[in-house]
């Protein structure tokens, strides 16, 4: 008999995101707010010989480009990790979907190996770990929704997981990160503060008062995303709109059955889709069971 942990890595939707400035290491402040949906990978992790990683769909590099990969030899180098494990990945979440499920995905390894391993690390210090992966993992360790300032990897931890259906599609086109932030134009201004309209104001009123910057750069090079946008209005989304860089595009929903019509109808058309309850909260437990070694 050996142990086997399990546990779940769940993906996130940008409720708006401001691009404000273009530094000049490339990189970009924003501010967005992050909340959960119920999409998830299931990881699966057992003691080995050597360190290994198997994911389910095989178009996913496994090699050092990976963040888990990444996340293992950082706890190596910086967590004095010794012990070596099989990671076994079945993905739902969809790659370059905007998603965050290579972060969570990253966040994910931290919380099961700093567990499995007894290496008594604190949420902090694996935050900072995970500020060294990406900018979208310290929210994944976190593990609640919020605000999020600076590069992305700045959480205020705040309920913004809203209380209406969401209804996630991915188009089938992955979009490029690097390319929706090269092709946007930032706005250190924007016209509303992003985090007391996501406070304060009605989910019916977004679609007036929050946007996401990156949609201007992503729409012309992939106009599904743009079509799927406009279907969600149509199929009665109180708000609508692309997740960080896409290509994924989310609907809000008050009432659950115009929400499982807009979801059955999208999975009719043929594409990946979602449907994350009110108030949804990931379950983060690292879950352990013997399994027999014959």
């Amino acid at each position: 008999m050996k142990d086997l942990w399990i546990s779940n890595s769940y993906a996130k939707i940008n409720l708006g995101l401001n691009v404000l400035e273009r530094l000049e290491n490339g990189y970009h402040t924003i501010e967005t707010g992050f909340c959960f949906i119920e999409w998830a990978d299931r990881f699966e992790v057992t003691p080995s010989s050597r360190n290994s990683l198997t994911m389910s769909d095989e178009k996913i590099p496994i090699d050092d480009t990976n963040l888990i990969v990444k996340a293992i030899k950082l706890l190596e180098a910086e967590a004095g990790l010794k012990d070596q494990f099989h990671i076994k990945v079945e993905k739902n979440i969809p790659a370059g979907a905007g998603l965050g499920g290579g972060s969570s995905n990253a966040a994910t390894t931290l919380r099961m190996i700093n567990k499995i391993a007894n290496l008594g690390l604190e949420t902090s210090q694996l935050i900072e770990f995970g500020k060294k992966l990406g900018a979208d993992v310290p929210f994944f360790i976190e593990g609640q929704a919020g605000f999020a300032t600076g590069l992305g990897t700045e959480i205020e931890p705040l309920d913004l997981q809203t209380d209406a259906w969401v209804v996630t599609v991915f188009p089938g086109i992955p979009s490029s990160t690097p390319e929706a932030y090269q092709y946007c134009e930032p706005n250190a201004e924007p016209e509303f503060s992003l985090k007391t309209v996501l406070l304060e104001e009605d989910v019916e009123e977004w679609q007036y008062l929050v946007i996401n910057d990156l949609e201007a750069a992503v729409f012309p090079r992939i106009e599904l995303v743009g079509n799927i946008k406009d279907q969600f209005y149509e199929f009665g989304a109180s708000y609508a709109s692309m997740s960080g860089s896409g290509s994924s595009v989310f609907g809000i929903y008050e009432q659950d059955f115009v929400a499982i019509h807009a979801y059955d109808s999208f999975r009719k058309l043929g594409f990946e889709a979602n449907l994350t309850r009110p108030k949804f909260s990931p379950d983060l437990g690292i879950y352990k069971k013997q399994i027999d070694t014959y």
